[in-house]
């Protein structure tokens, strides 16, 4: 059974930065798509950045985040991270991972992290 963890969130000022963990049990991560997603209060959940799987990475940033977010793999630990610099208030939302055979077929997510953004 999968299982996907996400660690690392927490409540920062204006301008912080943040690293987010996705941790995977049961499955070899590298070799899997891993997204991440937000969702904040009274939205729907989108896109955040996502990692391609096995073979070459090709790496996707929703435009929101782009220049600001990085999202990393870390194979020793069975891991994708998210950083996230330069956090506004618009940033707040829990935060969660996902992984799948591709970027458009996530089959096990995370339960998610809380991230507040607040001066």
């Amino acid at each position: 059974q999968v299982r996907l963890v996400e660690s690392g969130g927490g409540e920062v000022q204006p301008g912080s930065s943040l690293k987010l963990t996705c941790t995977a049990s049961g499955r070899t991560l590298k070799l899997y798509a891993v997204g991440w997603f937000r969702q904040a209060p009274g939205k729907e959940r989108e896109f955040v950045a996502s990692v391609s799987g096995s073979g070459v990475s090709y790496f996707y940033y929703a435009d929101a985040v782009k220049g600001r977010f990085t999202i990393s793999r870390d194979d020793a630990k069975n891991a994708v991270s998210l950083r996230m610099n330069s956090l506004q208030p618009e940033d707040t939302a829990v935060y969660s991972c996902a992984s799948g055979p591709n970027s458009l077929d996530y089959d096990s997510w995370g339960q998610g992290t809380q991230v507040t953004v607040s001066s």
